[in-house]
Parts: C-alpha cells; structure tokens; sequence
C-alpha cells in the first residue's frame, strides 16, 4: 500500500490506521507533486515521517515506511537500512520523535549539517528544453463552449484531493453559448494543445475554485502537461494564455486583462531556473493573490495541474475535450 501525502493530496490522515503490525512490511510512504514551498518549509519523505509520527505511529517503524521498505519493494539491494554492505546513506539527529536532521551523509560523505547543504548544486539545461510552447495561434472566440440549455457534465474539486466529481447540471446557454456562472461558481476551464501546435482546445466549466474575478492559467498539467487554465471570462483567460507563452511556460494570473502575477518556469514549462527561496516567494505571493481573488483552495496551482490528468476519477479535462474517467471515455462536445 501506497500511503501518499502531497501538497494537494492529503491521504495519510485516513490510510494511516491500516499501518498494522500485522501489515506494516506492506506499507510505504510516497509523496506526490510537493510545491517548492513545502519542500523549503516541511521537506519531502521526511515531512510525511513526521506528520505519521505526530499521528501517533512508532518512529522507528515510520522509518521503516520511508526507507527499508520502499527500498525491498523495488529490489534495490544496498539502500534502506545502515548494515554492512548497504550503502552509507543516513541521517543523523538528536530525537527520532521531532526527525529534525543534524546531519545528511550520502555514500559514506557529509553534505548536509543544520540545514546547510555542503556542496555547490550543478545544473545544466539543454537549450532544447528551453522552448516548449507550442501553441498554435488562437482567438478568444475560439475558447468559447458552444452548448444548449440541458443537462451538461461538470468538474467539481474535492479540496485536498485529486479525484474529482461529475455533476450533471442545467446550464443556461445564450445564442447556443455557455459561460460561466460566478455566483454559482461555475468557471470556464480550457485546455490548449502546446507540444506539437496541433490546435487542440479543451473546454468545460469546473466548481470548487471560488474565484470571483480573473483567471489563473499553468504549463504545469499532468500527464501531457499542456496548458489549462480556469477563469471568470474568456477574456483573462487568454491573457493567462498567452503570458505563459511570453514567459516560456510558468504559471500565471490575470484580472481585467492585465497580468497580476506570474512565476516562470522555462525549463520544459516544468522547472524554474532560479534558486528555491526565489520560486518559494514568487509562489506564495500568487497564491495569495488568487486567494484575494476568491479562491478557496489552498494549493489552486497544484490542484490545477490535475484538472487534466484523465486517468484519476470521475470527470477530467483534456485538450480532445472532457473524460469520463469511469468509462474510460470522451464525451462529445458540441463544435
């Protein structure tokens, strides 16, 4: 079992009780899409062993669930455990119950103390990853979502989780157009095709962002990691659009059609090339802006790039239009 806890997927609290002493060999702990900004404040693997002991499990056997079972879970001989013929990775600290970590040594080397990394970090990024949007060139006409006044699916955000519901609601349309219904919170999503400018556009309407004004756009989407955004108006969503496109791919936010915000992430529309503390406060400040804006999720960018990843229940997002996860399906869209 595959206990997770991301920055958007809050699963430990409820999967924890089955970590038995019958079951824990059968149990390990993995993390899923963390933010640059819990990375910094909370860490990864680490932060979810302590979160699991604050819950009340035993520190050694939290341990185990980061590190001895995971490693006999993948056949990775020679990881997992301190014992001769294992490799020297551990880490070092005064209380096993708060895990904060004096020290870090990686094959046998020092190369963290108190929080303090002890090498210099190297990085080189192909020129080719640095140009990854591909969007072939739209209008705003073209995001409109074309319908009648029936019955339509619609994306509902379940906060601190990635699955989704389908709701089937009566959404009034206008001159065989739907827009979005800001007191109901029923907002536009798109999607856009940016790998091969095939022209592929995505649209449907989502409940569960709150936003009241503007739209948020992100590079980030998983898994084809195209572009999706989610907004008030066809307009601020275009502009979202075609700021990431400025930026090399990023994320982004937009009112009135002016860009308020927005962090680019160049390397593959994935990856910022700037220090960690840069992202960390470029991320925390849209973020606070999109909750200024309405917002109610506390993670919007990260629970928006899974409005795209059709493979997790129950209604999904795609540049070829919406998928009923259930069924494995597309569901036609009126053109």
């Amino acid at each position: 079992i595959m206990i997770r806890e991301g920055s958007s997927e809050k699963n430990l609290t409820e999967l924890l009780p089955l970590v038995t002493d019958k079951t824990y060999k059968r149990c390990i702990f993995v993390v899923d899409d963390r933010s640059c900004a819990d990375l910094q404040r909370d860490g990864d693997i680490d932060a979810v062993v302590r979160k699991a002991i604050k819950l009340g499990l035993d520190p050694v056997r939290a341990i185990q669930l980061a590190s001895i079972n995971t490693a006999e879970y993948f056949r990775l001989n020679g990881y997992g455990a301190i014992a001769p013929g294992y490799l020297a990775n551990m880490i070092v600290c005064q209380d096993l119950n708060q895990l904060d970590i004096d020290m870090v040594f990686h094959k046998g080397e020092l190369v963290a103390e108190m929080g303090q990394a002890l090498f210099k970090p190297q990085s080189h990024v192909p020129k080719s990853l640095l140009s990854s949007m591909h969007i072939k060139p739209f209008d705003i006409k073209d995001l409109a979502l074309k319908g009648s006044s029936t019955q339509m699916p619609v994306i509902e955000v379940i906060p601190g989780q990635i699955v989704t519901r389908r709701l089937n609601l009566k959404i009034p349309a206008e001159n065989g157009v739907i827009t979005p219904d800001i007191e109901q919170d029923l907002l536009k999503i798109v999607v856009l095709e940016r790998h091969c400018q095939s022209g592929n556009i995505g649209r449907g309407l989502i409940k569960g962002f709150g936003i009241k004004k503007g739209a948020i756009a992100s590079s980030v989407a998983h898994d084809s990691h195209n572009v999706v955004a989610v907004g008030t108006n066809d307009a601020d969503i275009y502009a979202a659009v075609k700021e990431l496109e400025r930026i090399n791919g990023g994320i982004a936010l937009v009112v009135d059609g002016k860009v308020s915000a927005s962090v680019p992430l160049p390397v593959a529309g994935l990856l910022s090339t700037q220090p960690l503390e840069k992202v960390v406060d470029a991320l925390e400040e849209i973020n606070k802006q999109a909750a200024g804006l309405g917002c109610k999720l506390s993670a919007p960018f990260a629970t928006l790039s899974f409005m795209a990843l059709p493979v997790i229940p129950e209604l999904r997002l795609t540049d070829l239009g919406l998928v009923d996860v259930n069924a494995f399906k597309l569901i036609p869209q009126e053109t």
